[in-house]
Parts: structure tokens; C-alpha cells; sequence
């Protein structure tokens, strides 16, 4: 297997996009993260492109073509693929794009991830969310997906003592990050008590607990790390990619408060990458709900069980913390378009690494996470990034 790296990077601001099309943005990213790579079309290998809903927000499938077609690329005839993960989308479609490059199947391939979220009624995004969880044993009793966080957040705060403000600490630091970075959904601070006495969504979790649904796209370049210095000077290793799933349904796991696809892909990652937590400087991690945070930091090795909560407190996980946690603003302020996500992590990751995210900067990062779910954790990916000296 060949060793892989991130060459190009490029996206699109998140939020409320309405006079862009899917196309639009989409093409827009995949052309930044090219020049970014300064390669041209006629390199390329293959596109890997992160959605989760296009169907039933656009009524348009067959997505991964269309993109090439309104790009003028269809004369290539390129392979190009759509993957679905819930919310995990654009994760999963660069665990793919890195598969193929590592595997010699193709030199380049672009992985993008997009979604439009916004062009619907509040209700039918609302059903489009829950669709991630098990809609035979959960959705069509009423459940949803923040209802379903909820309950995981209920049971965190009976087994170790989480309090409402642990929770609310994730949104006040995400809010912090996101005003610093242009791209982001929300560029607002909010304060520990706005989050605490907003309207509640399932409690405990209330509105500003909870990320946005964004429009927004996202795009990587892959090439093989021996000719990286060719299109970069700043080559950013692939050092881990790992995926693992779950069951979907809460009710069939022996703990609601761990998430075990995030636990073992997290292992297997660091295995794969012969590091440790403790050599992470910055991680992007699933911040879609306050909670999935806080669980997301103790299941990847960050923090133990029950204590991410007062690791927030502390300072920890601020910019001049041990580690810094969703420098970019996270799920909760960046925004929260489900199949641009895992791939905007990785961009901010690779932002970061090479000294290029001006006043969110992480001081002295070498080596970056990014974390990802699908659903309540049916699926799990996390990559790890590494600057190359």
C-alpha cells in the first residue's frame, strides 16, 4: 500500500445558501482544492463524492456524474461515485478516495463532499435528520434524532454526574472558534447562559446545543505522498483512515453513553499511525449535539469517562489547551451540511498543519484528528493527518 497525502484543499462558506445551486458549490470547492494541488482535470483518476440526502432535498440522484457533467468533465469519462453515510458522509467518501490512491487503482482522485439543507421546510429537514437513525425500531415511534441524543445526554448526566452547564460549555467554545473563521455558518459568541435558557429541542438539550443545517461544500486532492513535493510544499500525510460501525438502534447496546464504532475505529486508527491520543495537538470531532462531543473526547482517548465535561471547564480544550478541540467552529458553529462535514474537517486539519489558519491557529500542530458520525454512532471515521517534515 502506498502512503497517501492531502494536496489540495478547498471550500465553500457554510450556511444559508440560497441564490447557490448544488452544482454551483460543489464545483466551486472541487476547482479551489485543484488549483490548491495545481493540478488540472486531465490528472484526475476518479471523483469520491459525500451526500446524504440529494434525493429527497433536490429530487435529483445520480449525483457523482452530474457534478463532472456541469463541470465540463463528462468527455473524460471518469469513474465517479457517490458514498452514503448519514452524517458521515463525506467521512466515508475520503476513507474511499484514500483506499483507491493507497491501493496504485488511481495517482489523483478528488473527494468532495456537499448538501443543500436549507431549500426545505424546517419539518421536512427535521424528518431528513431522522432518517439516519433506525426508522423500524426508533423513528417511527416518534423518536428523532436530537431526542435520540437527548436520552444519550440523560443517561451521561445519571452515570457521571454531567451537569447542564458541561454540556453548554461545548456550544460557547464552538461559538468562540467559528467567529474566527470566514467560512462558518454562525461567526457569532454566545454566552454560557444564553445556551443554559434557550428553548429546549429534547431535553436537555436546547436549541443552541444543537449544530444548524447548512448548505455548503467541501473538496480534498489525494495523490501518492512520494511525488507530494511536486504539487505542495506542505505535504500532509494520511497516517490513519479507519471506519467502524454499530448497531442502529439504541435500544441494542449494552451502553448509551459510549459510542463503540467511535471507540474502535479511534483505536485502529491510532494503531494504524503507531501514535497515541496524547500526540494530538488538534482534533475536529463530531459536535452535531453538545453531548456527542463530550463523548466523542472520552471514546477517542482524550479525556476519560464522564470527565470531558469539567475538561471543557478547565480550559483544556481551548486554543491554549493541551488540545485544541473544533478550531474551525465545529458541526454547531461552521455549520452542519451532513455530506460536506468529514471533509471540511479534514480541511481545517490540513489548515492547520501547515500554519495557514491565521488568528484560530493552533501553535506547534503536527499531527491532527478528525472524527465523524453517522446517526447515534452506526458509524464511525476518523483520520489522522500528519505534516511531513
Amino acid at each position: 500500500m502506498r502512503e497517501v497525502a492531502v494536496l489540495g484543499i478547498g471550500q465553500t462558506k457554510f450556511g444559508e445558501l440560497w441564490d447557490r445551486s448544488f452544482r454551483e458549490i460543489g464545483i466551486e470547492a472541487g476547482l479551489e482544492a485543484l488549483v490548491d494541488a495545481k493540478l488540472s482535470s486531465a490528472d484526475l483518476g476518479a471523483l469520491y463524492l459525500g451526500n446524504m440526502a440529494s434525493g429527497t432535498l433536490l429530487d435529483q440522484e445520480h449525483i457523482a456524474p452530474l457534478i463532472l457533467d456541469y463541470a465540463g468533465l463528462a468527455g473524460r469519462h471518469l469513474p465517479a461515485m457517490r458514498v452514503e453515510g448519514g452524517g458521515a458522509s463525506g467521512a466515508l467518501a475520503l476513507h474511499q478516495g484514500y483506499l483507491a490512491v493507497a491501493s496504485g487503482l488511481y495517482d489523483f482522485v478528488v473527494v468532495g463532499g456537499a448538501e443543500k439543507l436549507t431549500d426545505v421546510p424546517d419539518s421536512a429537514a427535521a424528518g431528513i435528520t431522522s432518517s439516519a437513525a433506525d426508522h423500524e425500531w426508533e423513528v417511527v415511534f416518534g423518536a428523532t434524532l436530537p431526542g435520540l441524543w437527548a436520552l444519550i445526554a440523560r443517561r451521561h448526566m445519571h452515570l457521571f454526574g454531567t451537569t447542564r452547564e458541561d454540556l453548554a460549555r461545548v456550544a460557547v467554545h464552538d461559538h468562540e472558534m467559528g467567529s474566527r473563521n470566514p467560512n462558518a455558518h454562525y461567526r457569532n459568541r454566545i454566552s454560557l447562559e444564553q445556551v443554559v435558557g434557550a428553548s429546549p429541542v429534547a431535553e436537555p438539550l436546547g436549541m443552541l446545543d444543537c449544530a444548524p443545517l447548512s448548505d455548503g461544500a467541501a473538496a480534498v486532492v489525494l495523490g501518492p505522498l512520494d511525488v507530494a513535493r511536486r504539487h505542495t510544499d506542505t505535504p500532509i500525510r494520511i497516517a490513519a483512515s479507519q471506519v467502524a460501525t454499530d448497531t442502529m438502534a439504541l435500544q441494542h447496546r449494552d451502553d448509551l453513553t459510549t459510542l463503540a464504532s467511535t471507540v474502535v475505529a479511534g483505536r485502529r486508527a491510532f494503531e494504524q499511525a503507531r501514535r497515541a491520543p496524547k500526540d494530538v495537538r488538534v482534533a475536529e470531532i463530531h459536535d452535531a449535539y453538545t453531548i456527542s462531543a463530550l463523548l466523542a473526547l472520552e471514546d477517542l482517548g482524550f479525556a476519560e469517562k464522564g470527565r470531558a465535561g469539567p475538561d471543557f471547564a478547565s480550559g483544556r480544550f481551548g486554543l491554549r489547551g493541551d488540545l485544541t478541540v473544533n478550531p474551525s467552529g465545529g458541526l454547531k458553529a461552521q455549520g452542519r451540511p451532513f455530506g460536506a462535514v468529514g471533509v471540511a474537517q479534514v480541511v481545517e486539519i490540513v489548515r492547520q498543519l501547515r500554519g495557514e489558519a491565521k488568528d484560530r491557529q493552533v501553535p506547534g500542530a503536527t499531527l491532527g484528528l478528525a472524527h465523524d458520525v453517522g446517526g447515534t454512532g452506526a458509524t464511525s471515521v476518523v483520520h489522522l493527518l500528519e505534516r511531513v517534515p
